[in-house]
């Protein structure tokens, strides 16, 4: 399995950026989503990103990889989801019952 890593561009080329993830600088494919301006936010899978992003999709992705980082080392990760917290889980619209 292959899990996608947010990357903000730093620098942009006609095939390829530099992006960076906030720990590390890497080389990405960009052939898949087209060249994309510094400051744009991708999906990077494998050194290739595979999708546009805005930044509050970006930060929702990161805090789910720190979440799994946590949890694997037995931490809370309540204020990762705190939008979660306390609510009613809901059923999709078309599971609700009908009046």
């Amino acid at each position: 399995m292959c899990i996608g890593v947010p990357m903000e561009v730093i620098e942009s080329g006609p095939c390829w950026a530099w992006c960076i993830d906030g720990e590390q600088r890497r080389r990405v494919d960009m052939r898949l989503v087209g060249e994309q301006p510094p400051g744009a936010w991708v999906l990077v899978f494998l050194e290739s990103a595979r999708e546009v992003m805005d930044a509050g999709e970006a930060q929702r992705v990161r805090d789910a990889l720190l979440a799994m980082r946590l949890a694997l080392d037995g931490e809370s990760v309540d204020h990762l989801f705190a939008d979660l917290i306390e609510r009613e889980p809901q059923l999709p619209e078309h599971l609700r019952a009908k009046d």
